[in-house]
């Protein structure tokens, strides 16, 4: 065994062979995109519909204040890659995502922040006083919003948002 700890490891590599497989690799790579790059408009009109949809039907309840829903500043669009809600709390968070998963919605929170991921911890540090970054963190939850969502799905995960609440 010791002898063949010492022996060093060697392989034979076929470049061109290698160079093969790396050209087919980014042929179908290119492929994929080129694919999704033709499709883009049908894409982004289906996610930005939903996205409409859920803020258009979620808003009575923004209304009365039970959550927050995201704001598009004036003169700007928005491009329908996520949506989400802001509850009270964690606490409350914690709950509404459980309720939904037990309703067969599937939601999850949107972000950790930085400052307390373990990369964060170990290698940065935070400025200043956390006023807002983990507080505005602990409310944020995000919908299912992905291409193909179907009108019967958008209004299932209305409803059961809506539910959620009504039972409070």
């Amino acid at each position: 065994n010791d002898a063949l700890k010492k022996q060093p490891i060697t392989a034979v590599v076929d470049k061109e062979e290698v160079e093969r497989q790396a050209r087919e690799m980014a042929a179908e790579m290119t492929a994929d995109l080129r694919a999704q790059l033709e499709q883009a408009d049908t894409i982004n009109t289906d996610r930005t519909h939903s996205w409409d949809y859920y803020a258009q039907e979620l808003a009575p309840l923004a209304e009365a204040g039970l959550l927050e829903l995201p704001t598009v500043p004036e003169g700007c669009v928005h491009n329908g890659h996520l949506f989400y809600v802001k509850l009270r709390d964690l606490e409350q968070r914690t709950e509404f995502i459980a309720y939904l998963k037990a309703h067969g919605v599937a939601s999850s929170f949107h972000y950790v922040p930085l400052h307390s991921a373990p990369a964060g911890i170990q290698y940065g540090r935070f400025a200043g006083v956390d006023e807002y970054t983990t507080k505005e963190s602990n409310r944020l939850t995000r919908l299912p919003l992905y291409y193909g969502l179907t009108e019967a799905d958008r209004a299932a995960v209305v409803q059961v948002v809506k539910d959620f609440f009504a039972q409070k």
